[in-house]
């Protein structure tokens, strides 16, 4: 039995647009994306690019393996600085990272303070000036969130400073 054209032509689209759901899952999770999102963020603001650390990305890797089975939003307590998200569906890393550089908002760089009653400290981290190297690990909780954290190295937000 012949395939009509038809029928080719939408089994050549569907095959098309299963690689494109493919490859999109992978997409906005590599190196290369936490940096362009952190990096992004931070040439805003004048402050030179941060890298990546494999040492670094190894802790952050380590610490969102320990909450796949909570997906709690619990830091590390660890030596690094440390963002941490999660989110449901497709949430990916530059997603998380938008997610914190989305609090320059409410931070106000003259008084070195967040608006009353709002959150900027991740902010503050991803473009704090003296963290050079950074390390990101993206994991699928048992619930079937995702849980992100991204490492800093040196830590940033000391009270009384400021990111730049």
């Amino acid at each position: 039995m012949k395939m009509s054209s038809i029928s080719l032509a939408l089994a050549i689209c569907f095959m098309g647009s299963l690689a494109l759901l493919i490859q999109t899952s992978h997409a906005q999770n590599s190196p290369q994306d936490y940096l362009d999102a952190h990096n992004s963020a931070r040439a805003a603001v004048y402050v030179p690019n941060i890298i990546w650390n494999d040492t670094v990305a190894a802790y952050a890797q380590n610490y969102s393996n320990s909450r796949i089975a909570d997906c709690n939003l619990v830091h590390s307590g660890g030596p690094y600085g440390e963002n941490l998200a999660k989110g449901s569906g497709t949430f990916t890393g530059t997603a998380a990272v938008s997610l914190w550089v989305a609090e320059k908002a409410n931070y106000n760089y003259s008084t070195n303070t967040c608006a009353a009653g709002k959150v900027c400290g991740h902010y503050t981290q991803v473009v704090w000036r003296n963290s050079i190297r950074v390390g990101c690990a993206r994991v699928q909780c048992s619930n079937g969130w995702w849980f992100v954290t991204c490492s800093y190295d040196p830590p940033g937000n000391y009270i009384g400073q400021k990111p730049y």
